[in-house]
């Protein structure tokens, strides 16, 4: 079906601003060309405003878009070639699917201090003991590596110092072997723990810190916080297309 001169404005416009198009744009085009305009209005601030390096808007997309709360593999796919056209490498790309691995840690981060509650109140919480000068390495070893502490870490800490220490071992690899900036990575993390599928308010905090104290600006951190609250139109992204299928099926039967 030909596009109403409107249409193709607006699929001209959006291929201008957001370099690319798929599919699943064509379909909401169709079935609601301002709808999209709006969405386009709204994903581009961040773009205009320009302060984040082109590859890095990149990393921001594909981390929100790769974390295991959210998982929606076409923008990880367009996101990870727009940051290879931007002149992203491998080992830069690797290391922010690998940042983006630790979103998982918060269950720990999250339910140890409540057990370590629940535990208290029944008399089942047991003494620290002889472990505690290894606990007490740990937590140097982790604030040497990953430049903070926060008493976040203390329940996985306390209760499980052996899973404490593995993950801070899988955690550290790109704070050790990696080749973003400091600035980026805690970037990345705060994109994580802000999209809406996480909103995991402890790490917002602590990132968005420890990114200010790695030289980001306030208009650094404002546009990491727009790139990854547009992360609903995937809704739209994934269910028009189903609904032109619905409907298409209703009308021949």
């Amino acid at each position: 079906m030909t596009l109403t001169t409107r249409q193709q404005s607006i699929k001209d416009e959006f291929i201008r601003v957001r370099n690319t198009w798929a599919p699943q744009w064509e379909s909401i085009l169709r079935n609601d060309c301002d709808f999209l305009h709006a969405y386009l209005k709204l994903s581009a601030v961040p773009l205009s405003h320009n302060r984040l390096e082109d590859k890095v808007k990149e990393f921001i997309y594909i981390a929100v878009n790769a974390s295991s709360t959210h998982l929606f593999a076409p923008g990880i796919q367009m996101h990870l070639k727009a940051a290879l056209d931007f002149g992203a490498t491998r080992e830069e790309l690797m290391e922010v699917l690998e940042l983006t691995s630790t979103v998982g840690i918060h269950a720990s981060n999250v339910a140890m201090p409540i057990l370590a509650e629940v535990l208290q109140e029944e008399g089942l919480r047991k003494p620290a003991g002889s472990d505690d000068s290894h606990r007490q390495a740990l937590k140097r070893r982790f604030t040497e590596v990953q430049g903070y502490w926060d008493p976040i870490w203390d329940g996985a800490l306390a209760l499980d110092p052996d899973f404490f220490e593995a993950y801070l071992e899988f955690s550290s690899v790109p704070w050790q072997t990696g080749v973003l900036a400091p600035k980026v990575k805690e970037l990345v993390l705060c994109a994580l723990d802000i999209a809406a599928t996480h909103l995991y308010k402890p790490g917002i905090k602590i990132h968005m810190r420890n990114a200010i104290r790695h030289g980001a600006t306030a208009e650094e951190i404002i546009e990491t916080v727009e790139i990854a609250s547009v992360i609903g139109i995937h809704g739209a992204l994934i269910g028009t297309p189903m609904l032109d299928d619905a409907i298409a099926a209703a009308r021949a039967s």
